[in-house]
């Protein structure tokens, strides 16, 4: 209380436990409320974060680029998106190239990694078991049904993703390229196969694992846009495909995925 006379003084009842845990919480707001500083990556250069407290996305609204938006607003994790545009080739620069030496996006920093510590990271699988990890969202717990998941996010990563992007650009970016039918008869009848597998998996389920997980965050990209950017649904006989296709649109209308397929926004 202040006392009388002259300036102002206070004492503290010292003894009242309610009103020294207070003075501690006050005390301790600024270490527990730190922004990192990011300054250190060279990254943040080219892209500075007006946000350092949130995780630094550098990506673009591709099929691999969305997985990590719409997994950051799946699990409403806060987040400062950086386009990362191949029109200039930012990814060849060498801000993007010391985040990422593989010049592939999304990459993320996480000023609040393990430890407290940032973290950075790049390779879209990593970074979806990651945030899956860190929010304690989109992956079962049970121990089994984890490792499923893990093996269907996989089963993107070694095949839906490089065989379904091949089939992309032969048809559709080198066709008046290749004299002979080769490697588009090879990449669709791939591509088909894979979507058979799909289609088997969703013949009794609404989404890879039952419920909405990373796993239909990493593969209904590469699914849509077949019939979309890369314009190969009549060459792919997608109609016969009602499960995934089905799948697809159910993936569509969940409103993080519309929020997290636009972002980064191009310019």
């Amino acid at each position: 209380m202040p006392t009388r006379g002259g300036a102002a003084k206070w004492t503290f009842p010292a003894r009242d436990p309610m009103f020294a845990d207070l003075i501690f919480s006050i005390l301790s707001c600024k270490e527990e409320y730190h922004v990192a500083d990011l300054s250190s990556f060279m990254i943040t250069n080219r892209w500075p974060a007006q946000h350092p407290d949130r995780i630094q996305l550098y990506s673009l609204p591709t099929p691999n680029g969305v997985k990590a938006s719409i997994a950051l607003e799946e699990m409403e994790l806060s987040y400062e998106p950086h386009l990362v545009s191949f029109g200039t080739d930012d990814q060849m620069t060498p801000e993007f190239m010391s985040l990422n030496p593989n010049n592939k996006i999304p990459a993320i920093i996480d000023p609040d990694g393990p430890g407290g510590k940032p973290l950075p990271l790049f390779e879209s699988g990593a970074i979806l078991i990651y945030l899956a990890e860190k929010s304690g969202k989109l992956m079962p717990a049970d121990p089994a049904a984890r490792y499923e998941t893990i093996q269907w996010l996989m089963f993107q990563m070694g095949g839906v993703g490089p065989m379904f992007g091949q089939y992309g650009h032969f048809f559709k970016f080198a066709a008046d390229k290749v004299t002979e039918s080769y490697s588009v008869d090879r990449y669709r009848a791939e591509t088909q196969r894979l979507l058979k597998v799909i289609e088997a998996r969703l013949e009794d389920r609404d989404y890879i694992m039952g419920d909405f997980t990373i796993a239909d965050i990493a593969t209904f990209p590469w699914i849509r846009v077949l019939g979309g950017f890369y314009e190969g649904a009549d060459d792919l006989g997608l109609d016969s495909y009602p499960n995934t296709m089905a799948y697809v649109a159910r993936c569509e209308a969940r409103p993080a995925v519309q929020r997290g397929l636009v972002q980064p926004p191009r310019d």
